[in-house]
Parts: C-alpha cells; sequence; structure tokens
C-alpha cells in the first residue's frame, strides 16, 4: 500500500489538492508538503501533470479572453439601457462555458495523475486509459461541477476586474486610459488583475473543494461532498494558498493579454465597446 508519498503533484496543485485528501495532517501546510515530496520521491515528483495543465489552461485562457471580448461586444449592442455589471457578468459567463468545454478533458486526465498513484505519466497515456475505463463521459464527469467552480469565479473576476480599471484610472491615475503612457496602462492591469483573481478565488473556493473531491472519487455526488467536507471546509479548506497562487497566475495572464494588445494597436482591457466608439466620433 501506497502512503500519500505515492500521489505527486506539480508546484501549484499541492497544497490545493494534498490537504483535501485522507492524508491532510501529514501534507498539513505548503512547506511540508513540497518538502515531503521532494524528500521522497525527487523533484521530478513536483512537475508531474504539467502537460495537462499546460495544453489544458492554454486552451481555456484562449477562449475565455478571446470570447470575452466578443462577447462583451454582442451583449454591449444588444443590451444598450443595462448597466456595466450585467454584460460583463453575461460575458464572461457565456466565453467561460465554452472554454470550460475545451478544458474538461485535460482537466479530467491531470487531476487522476496528480492524485491516483500508479494511473498514467501524462496526458499521453492518461487520455486513452479515461476512454478506455470510462469512455467519453469520463472526461466531461466534472463538467458541472466545473462549471460550478469557474462560472462564479470568471463572473466576478472580469467584473472585479474592469471596476477596479475603471476606479484605476479615474481615482488613482486620474487620467484618461487613452492619455497613460503604456506602463500606466500595464500597472493598472496587473493592479486589477491580482484583485479580481483574489475576490474570484473566495468565491470559487467552495465549488473547488467539490470538484476536487469528485474527481478524486472521495464523494459520489455533489451533496455527499458536501458532507464530506463539511460547512466550513467549503469556504476555508486551501483558501489562502489558492489566493496566494491564483492571484499571480491571473495577473500574469492580463499582463500579456494587454500586452499584445497594445503593441498590436488595440487599446488595454478595460470599459465597453460602446465607449470607445463615443470617443471615436
Amino acid at each position: 500500500r501506497r502512503d500519500a508519498g505515492g500521489r505527486r503533484h506539480p508546484p501549484r496543485h499541492h497544497p490545493a489538492r494534498r490537504p483535501q485528501g485522507q492524508h491532510a495532517v501529514k501534507y498539513n501546510t505548503i512547506c511540508s508538503g513540497l518538502s515531503s515530496l521532494v524528500r521522497e520521491e525527487g523533484a521530478s515528483s513536483l512537475w508531474r501533470g504539467w502537460g495537462g495543465k499546460l495544453f489544458g489552461y492554454g486552451a481555456q485562457g484562449g477562449c475565455k479572453f478571446g470570447l470575452y471580448e466578443f462577447f462583451k461586444k454582442q451583449y454591449s449592442d444588444a443590451l444598450v439601457d443595462s448597466n456595466r455589471s450585467t454584460v460583463y457578468f453575461l460575458s464572461s459567463a457565456s466565453a467561460q462555458i465554452i472554454a470550460d468545454v475545451a478544458l474538461c478533458p485535460f482537466e479530467s486526465v491531470k487531476v487522476r495523475v496528480q492524485t491516483q498513484p500508479i494511473f498514467a505519466k501524462g496526458l499521453v497515456d492518461g487520455f486513452p486509459r479515461v476512454y478506455a475505463a470510462e469512455g467519453l463521459s469520463g472526461f466531461y464527469r466534472g463538467l458541472l461541477p466545473l462549471w460550478g467552480r469557474n462560472l462564479p469565479f470568471s463572473m466576478i473576476m472580469f467584473s472585479s476586474f474592469e471596476h477596479t480599471v475603471d476606479f484605476l484610472y479615474q481615482k488613482v491615475i486620474q487620467k484618461k486610459k487613452q492619455d497613460c503612457s503604456t506602463a500606466q496602462q500595464l500597472g493598472a492591469t496587473c493592479l486589477a488583475g491580482y484583485i479580481s483573481g483574489a475576490v474570484g478565488t473566495v468565491v470559487s473556493n467552495p465549488a473547488d473543494n467539490i470538484v476536487s473531491s469528485l474527481y478524486n472519487k472521495k464523494a459520489k455526488n455533489v451533496i455527499h461532498a458536501i458532507k464530506s467536507i463539511g460547512l466550513r471546509g467549503l469556504f476555508t479548506r486551501s483558501l489562502p494558498i489558492r489566493i496566494t497562487l491564483v492571484g499571480p497566475v491571473v495577473t500574469m495572464q492580463w499582463f500579456f493579454y494587454d500586452t499584445i494588445k497594445i503593441f498590436t494597436g488595440l487599446p488595454p482591457s478595460g470599459g465597453l465597446p460602446r465607449d470607445l466608439e463615443k470617443l471615436d466620433t
């Protein structure tokens, strides 16, 4: 019987996954988890599952950010009299639904590789094993819980980002976006990105714990997962670690996204398309 040392994770998922398992006492902090893994399995064990993370979240990120801009334009034109938050919520939710369909197969394999002993080494052997054991439905077993986790996160994250950017330009920088330097624009993007990532993480933490429990087959359904984790655990388990990790990740996503936009002649993120049209007239 292998102990918790047999369940290996990449760095970003050690703290978020290990404490949720049955060996929570052994891996109760990020430091103890990382040191134990390196000592027992070597440094290479820290990167187990990196392929699913890279390709899965690459596909999801491309869909999420690109489609958010698309839907924001559509909803902004269709809902002229609606407030900004309504447009932000609808746009981010629509984009996230499609993005998670692209992510789910990679996430399904990644979580199994990270948390189940001797399941697979990565995507190449992981995909056929999931398909052989569970069929096509095995890749989307966690889609509904994934939506339950990512939809609230995405809606709050994008909306928080938009409102934070507006606040920074109006109250802190006190300039119109188009009058700011590139450094000021990217600085506002990074600060708003970190804040929005932290706020979104707090909202989505209960669903993230449920998804982990379902993927690892520690619970048969959502209700059973809630009962086994406990109401307090849903909101607090792994939360500080997730904020520490997700905040910088979201910041870098916004930074690279807006850097590409700026250097291709597009305005940085923030605001509705109809606002830009008013400036051009």
